[in-house]
């Protein structure tokens, strides 16, 4: 049936010649200067006319998505993965990403469409994995991904709104980390003492540096006479491609001809974490002691050495791999005889002795390389002879003698 004219721009409802009743509303211009018209369609007037009223009231509100491809939430995660977010991140979060990705939200909300896609889509998902027995982390780390990937749609007006800011994310308790003490610290250093790259752990319990800080150091970060340590760089976690050519029925990382995506050196954590710090005299001397030995093992592996310049290698001068200094971490406490504990713990401890020290906060900031104050409240636990010392001096204020009577 033929149409009433409408002015230009204007909301148009009809009766189709399928019998169906048919709206068009104009919220904007596409990329090639034509109108952006949408179209819905309804068995009745009535709901066609809401739906061409509910159509007018998000172009106001400004929350139309854009025109264009319709997205799957897998189509879209794939998209903003490899050509939004891994530009432009460094490769341990790209990792953790693609691992929340692949792993649980593609295959299990992947088919729904983007802007279809609802907080109660998400909470089920998040009780799925706790039920199967996965950690609340890992579900937090999958909500944290979602949430920015539908950020990004947000921003791009793919969708209407971010539905994971809605949804509740699992709770994550925070662990209690018990420092190690200093006569803990020094059965880990004697331990270490009797060991390869002693001053790689003294250099972890003493200044709290992380553990791709430490591995990512060489040699002209390091000034000794000075007595000041550079950190410029971080040592990346490997990530890893298939290299075979037929499937060999492993993950990439055990694959025989695996292909390492990404270089063995990143950026630090933050822009804070590019810094100088100062080097207590007896690190010096380790570090010295250190390069004596790196010295002897370059002279008995001759030709087979590989000149890396980095302060901590393996016995042929190769950079060390976090997943081999993790273990190393985990032998070293137990040849200690001290509690197991995880390779950040030495991090934790590294800030309690400043808060110990009563180093101002501004300074431990630079030495531990933190952007925020926050951090410092995190990472700064009240020791048990703390507590103590805190107790003998209200028991003292509190109950102490009236010099009046």
């Amino acid at each position: 049936m033929t149409r009433p004219k409408k002015p230009h721009g204007e909301s148009t409802v009809y009766l189709g010649s399928d019998g169906r009743w048919h709206g068009r509303v104009t919220v904007g211009v596409r990329d090639d200067s034509s109108a952006d018209r949408r179209h819905v369609a309804r068995k009745s007037e009535a709901a066609v006319r809401r739906a061409v009223r509910e159509l007018e009231r998000k172009r106001a509100d400004g929350i139309l998505p854009a025109a264009g491809v319709r997205w799957t939430v897998a189509s879209w995660l794939e998209h903003w993965l490899e050509n939004i977010a891994r530009p432009s991140i460094r490769w341990s979060s790209y990792d953790a990403y693609r691992i929340a990705v692949h792993n649980h939200l593609v295959p299990n909300l992947g088919r729904h469409r983007l802007e279809r896609l609802e907080p109660e889509h998400l909470e089920r998902l998040y009780r799925k994995m706790i039920d199967s027995g996965l950690k609340p982390a890992t579900a937090h780390q999958v909500h944290r991904t979602i949430r920015t990937a539908l950020g990004e749609a947000h921003r791009r007006r793919q969708v209407a709104q971010n539905v994971a800011t809605l949804a509740r994310a699992p709770k994550v308790e925070q662990q209690e980390v018990e420092p190690y003490s200093i006569e803990e610290v020094r059965r880990i250093l004697k331990a270490a003492s009797e060991g390869r790259n002693a001053a790689r752990w003294a250099i972890a319990l003493a200044l709290g540096l992380r553990q791709g800080e430490v591995l990512g150091l060489h040699w002209p970060d390091v000034e000794l006479d000075a007595g000041i340590l550079k950190i410029t760089t971080s040592r990346a976690r490997p990530v890893y491609e298939h290299g075979c050519r037929s499937a060999c029925g492993k993950t990439p990382g055990r694959c025989p001809s695996r292909i390492q995506l990404n270089a063995d050196d990143g950026p630090t954590k933050s822009s804070a974490g590019k810094r100088r710090v100062g080097l207590p005299a007896a690190l010096v001397e380790l570090l010295r002691e250190h390069r004596r030995e790196q010295e002897s093992e370059r002279a008995i592996a001759a030709q087979l050495w590989v000149d890396t310049g980095r302060v901590f290698t393996d016995p042929f001068g190769q950079a060390i791999k976090p997943n081999s200094d993790y273990h190393a971490w985990k032998a070293l406490l137990k040849r200690a005889g001290v509690r197991d504990g995880r390779l950040h713990d030495a991090r934790h401890t590294a800030a309690t002795v400043l808060l110990v020290l009563g180093v101002p906060e501004r300074t431990v900031m630079g030495v531990m390389g933190w952007s925020t104050t926050g951090m410092a409240a995190r990472y700064q636990h009240v020791t048990d002879p703390i507590r103590r010392e805190v107790a003998g001096l209200v028991d003292g204020l509190i109950w102490a003698p009236d010099e009046t009577d």
